[in-house]
Order: structure tokens, then C-alpha cells, then sequence
């Protein structure tokens, strides 16, 4: 059983940033990814980026040049700066962990609770 504890959200304005972290514990065998993904009101879930446990990584389209994910395996958390967010950025954020927790696991799907971001304009 894996719990991931996302932090870093909140109200900033257009042009702004923010860091968001997402801190894996309990039983974790192993880690194929880890990434954020984000719902804004009336959308469908969007992923934003990933990272996997070596060093691939993966944006939307929407954040490419403005979003990186990095990762600090030691810690098992995940990072996402945000640079220059806009308005469409505004979202509930979902960090996400695929892993096992035993070596005969399959890998599974974990997710956060998520932490809000509103950019105002």
C-alpha cells in the first residue's frame, strides 16, 4: 500500500510560480513512474508529465518549455516547477506512482489526493 501527499499548491498570479511535491511512503518494491496529472472543473483528467525511474520524461503539449518534472529517488518524491502559468493552468493537481510492491506484483496505479492551483489573471 503505497500513500502519496502532494503539497506545494495555491493561488498565484498570471506570470507566476509554483513547486509542487509529491512524497511517496509505505511498501514500495519498486517504482516504474511517477508523473502529475491535472482536472480542471468540467475536464477530464490531463497528464501534465512523467518521469520514469531512470531518466525519460514526458510533457503535454500545453506545458512543454513552462513545467519540468525532476525526481529525487532517495526521497521517492517527484517535483513540478511551473513557470509562467496562465489561467489555463488552473487545476486540481494528482501526483501518480506506478510500482509494486513485492517483486511478484503487478504494477499498479497510486494516486494523491491532489493540492489546487489557481492562477488568477
Amino acid at each position: 500500500h503505497v500513500q502519496l501527499v502532494e503539497s506545494g499548491g495555491g493561488l498565484v498570479q498570471a506570470g507566476g510560480s509554483l513547486r509542487l511535491s509529491c512524497a511517496a511512503s509505505g511498501i514500495i518494491y519498486s517504482i516504474n513512474s511517477m508523473g502529475w496529472y491535472r482536472q480542471a472543473p468540467e475536464n477530464q483528467r490531463e497528464l501534465v508529465a512523467t518521469i520514469t525511474s531512470g531518466s525519460s520524461t514526458n510533457y503535454a503539449d500545453s506545458v512543454k518549455g513552462r513545467f519540468t518534472i525532476s525526481r529525487d529517488n532517495a526521497k521517492n518524491t517527484v517535483y513540478l516547477q511551473m513557470n509562467s502559468l496562465n489561467p489555463e493552468d488552473t487545476a486540481v493537481y494528482y501526483c501518480r506512482l506506478t510500482g509494486r510492491y513485492s517483486m511478484r506484483a503487478v504494477p499498479t496505479d497510486y494516486w494523491g489526493q491532489g493540492t489546487q492551483v489557481t492562477v488568477s489573471s
